[in-house]
């Protein structure tokens, strides 16, 4: 049987932009045809995508690293170089994606569409863009932007409208094999179930839900006690609980003190999670030594506010008109719970006493170097407020004091890989 893995830490990085071109146009009968070197490619992005063909992290046991294509680098004659691949990671629906450091929420993939994770550098631009009627020759070309490098957790959340909890061999699994075409494993001996199940059970037309076993949850289990540490996670999105109880005591256990037992640790775990809207089951009543002890948990359970129902999965006995209760709980709830993005771009720290190069070009003064290359490929130039920001970290390494002593003046041409902008005092 192939583990369940829901859990992964990847590191995935995009393609870096291709280089900018020098070249001249050379032709027979044709006199100064002038600079022709084309563009660098854009590197290729890393983009997430859901499949609904898996239902495990399983692919990302083993392979940690993932990497897009670089752009290619630009030609002559004007041919820009070929933009790099893009790079498909295929996720179960369900899963979150969280930044590596701070394990704020970057994209809950649980729709269709298609999450770009990292951005491909820009290609650098090649000579021809830098011909002016005083500068007819221009030899030289930009590089192209490195690509972005992110280091992410993926979490896997299961999309189910109903989860049933409960102490380990409660009878979860069975029902979920009597409602559904699910086959978990049934035995009788504890944490029988090693991983999540999930089935569709299908009420009448057009009504039908989604229900996950969560593998057996005991007391300890928000500490990391047996697996419910594992896979509570699993019951996050749950519309609706179903919490089931051995109400037969069939192990020599009180099904009031179980009861109590699973509710503190989904409180432990988490306070929301345990005020979500749950149905309390008492399973196994065809065992039951004495009637007694299901009036007793059925006055403890609705002194708590709990609706309260029975049932026998083994026999079938109530099963079918549970079902239809939980449909109809189903109508009045909210849909299956998404996450919203927490994680906001934090400003990207580079080391600015580094000297960066500077070479004249006439009226073009061309500034390249490692720190500023990093920081360009990190700034969003169509947002104001982040080219307010740009330019305050420029004014602050001094660059333009610099370009002021060299000689700089107003009018001329700043050049920052495929950036250019007039200088102005």
């Amino acid at each position: 049987m192939p583990a369940f893995i829901d859990t992964a830490r990847i590191t995935v990085r995009s393609g870096n932009g291709g280089n900018g071109a020098v070249a001249f146009h050379r032709e027979k009968y044709v006199a100064a045809g002038g600079p022709d070197g084309g563009d660098g490619g854009r590197g290729g992005n890393i983009v997430v995508v859901v499949d609904n063909h898996m239902s495990t992290l399983m692919d990302f046991r083993y392979k940690r690293k993932y990497t897009a294509e670089n752009g290619a680098d630009g030609g002559g004659k004007r041919c820009t170089g070929k933009d790099g691949a893009d790079l498909v990671i295929k996720v179960p629906r369900g899963t979150v994606i969280r930044d590596g450091e701070s394990r704020e929420i970057i994209r809950d993939m649980s729709d269709d569409q298609p999450f770009v994770l990292a951005r491909g550098g820009n290609g650098g631009w090649g000579n021809k863009h830098f011909a002016t009627p005083t500068r007819q020759v221009p030899n030289f070309a930009k590089a192209g932007l490195p690509g972005q490098t992110r280091d992410v957790i993926l979490e896997l959340k299961l999309l189910a409208d109903v989860g049933l909890v409960g102490f380990p061999n409660v009878g979860k699994s069975t029902l979920l094999s009597v409602v559904t075409k699910a086959n978990p494993k049934i035995a009788n001996y504890h944490f029988t179930t090693l991983y999540p199940n999930l089935g569709v059970v299908w009420v009448e037309e057009g009504v039908s839900f989604v229900m996950a076993d969560i593998p057996g949850i005991i007391e300890g289990a928000a500490d990391g006690a047996g697996l419910g540490h594992d896979f509570l996670r699993h019951i996050d999105r749950c519309r609706l609980l179903l919490h089931i109880v051995d109400a037969s005591g069939s192990e020599g256990r009180d099904p009031i003190a179980d009861f109590e037992a699973i509710n503190e640790e989904l409180k432990q775990y988490s306070p929301a999670l345990a005020s979500r809207k749950m149905l309390v089951v008492a399973n196994k009543v065809d065992l039951l030594p004495d009637e007694g002890l299901l009036d007793k948990l059925r006055a403890h359970v609705e002194a708590l506010g709990y609706p309260f129902y029975t049932m026998s999965a083994a026999t079938h006995k109530g099963t079918r008109e549970l079902m239809q209760t939980v449909a109809a709980e189903l109508e009045a709830l909210p849909p299956v719970t998404t996450y919203e993005p927490t994680y906001v771009e934090k400003p990207v720290l580079v080391d600015t006493s580094q000297p960066l190069n500077i070479i004249r070009e006439e009226d073009t003064w061309i500034v390249e170097g490692p720190w500023l290359q990093r920081l360009m490929s990190n700034v969003n130039f169509g947002d104001y407020e982040s080219r307010n920001w740009f330019d305050r970290q420029l004014r602050q390494s001094g660059l333009f004091d610099r370009l002021e002593e060299m000689g700089i003046r107003d009018g001329d041409i700043v050049s920052l890989y495929n950036l250019e902008f007039e200088y102005q005092r």
